[in-house]
């Protein structure tokens, strides 16, 4: 039986699913990735369902990020791997550790949630 905070099945499975088609050097957000598993607003049953992957998955769980283009990483321990996965994979990050969403944030072809309009 799941703990009683864990998101449904079929919501994980979503995530870990889109998570799977992610494209080298391109990154999602939590909160894009709970949109486009049905369940708008749950960026933080996302990153649950993340944190369950990190340093022991073959799935790229290092490009999903926070909707401010940074990792969410550091306080778990795993920031700067984080961080060097996606330098690796040509994924320009600032000196504040900032990616420009606008130009990596990838949009599966088939979403009919296009990208939404930037809010300021």
């Amino acid at each position: 039986m799941a703990a009683p905070d864990s998101p449904p099945a079929a919501f994980r499975s979503r995530i870990l699913e889109l998570v799977g088609r992610i494209p080298s050097g391109r990154v999602m957000t939590y909160g894009q990735l709970a949109l486009l598993a049905g369940n708008p607003g749950a960026a933080r049953q996302a990153g649950f369902v993340m944190n369950g992957l990190m340093g022991g998955t073959e799935l790229p769980w290092h490009r999903v990020i926070n909707a401010q283009g940074r990792v969410s990483t550091h306080k778990v321990g795993f920031g700067d791997m984080q961080e060097g996965l996606l330098r690796a994979e040509g994924i320009v990050l600032d000196a504040s550790g900032r990616c420009d969403l606008k130009a990596l944030q990838w949009w599966p072809d088939e979403s009919r949630e296009a990208p939404p309009e930037p809010l300021f």
